[in-house]
């Protein structure tokens, strides 16, 4: 038997939840979950997805979301091959955001690891190509090796500044 692929609103997903009637599950980073989510969602990284570990929905609507629902649908695909219906909140805790509810915040987290890869890859970029024109051409290298290093992860989904930038103790901590 084929489960259906559905998704539900932010304005609807906030109704279910205020009648007690949904099971929210968060399928984003460690990192990203300890810097805001939303109240009541249950944190089960993709990264480590095992349909097992979601809370049991006991009659209630199994509901699944990410940042804006490109990694939730993932996870709902994976439930849905376990055999569990899961509902995916298409527009994520952005479209949550936009909707004007309410989330739990800590400013005090990590930046989500996305951020600090674009933050740490900009400045090394830039670094390269002020240094290239100003001191010495050779400097280009470096932005050339960090473009390379994006496309490479790109194509292959794993990041090497992700992954050093995991090792910091800010990172480790979330």
């Amino acid at each position: 038997m084929s489960i259906p692929m559905t998704e539900v609103d932010a304005t609807t997903l906030k109704s279910w939840m205020d009648r007690g009637e949904a099971v929210l599950v968060d399928v984003r980073e460690e990192n990203e979950f300890a810097r805001e989510s939303i109240p009541g969602a249950t944190l089960v990284p993709l990264s480590k997805f095992d349909p097992a570990q979601v809370p049991a929905a006991n009659g209630k609507k199994l509901v699944v979301h990410c940042l804006s629902g490109k990694r939730s649908s993932n996870a709902q695909a994976q439930l849905a091959k376990a055999g569990i219906a899961a509902i995916n909140f298409s527009g994520g805790i952005m479209g949550w955001k936009a909707a004007g509810l309410p989330i739990r915040e800590n400013k005090s987290a990590p930046l989500p690891m996305m951020r600090q890869v674009q933050i740490a890859a900009g400045s090394l970029v830039l670094t390269g190509a002020v240094l290239g024109t100003f001191v010495h051409p050779g400097f280009y290298a470096l932005s050339a090796a960090v473009g390379a290093g994006l496309i490479f992860a790109g194509a292959t989904g794993w990041c090497g500044m992700t992954s050093v930038l995991g090792l910091l103790p800010y990172n480790r901590r979330a």
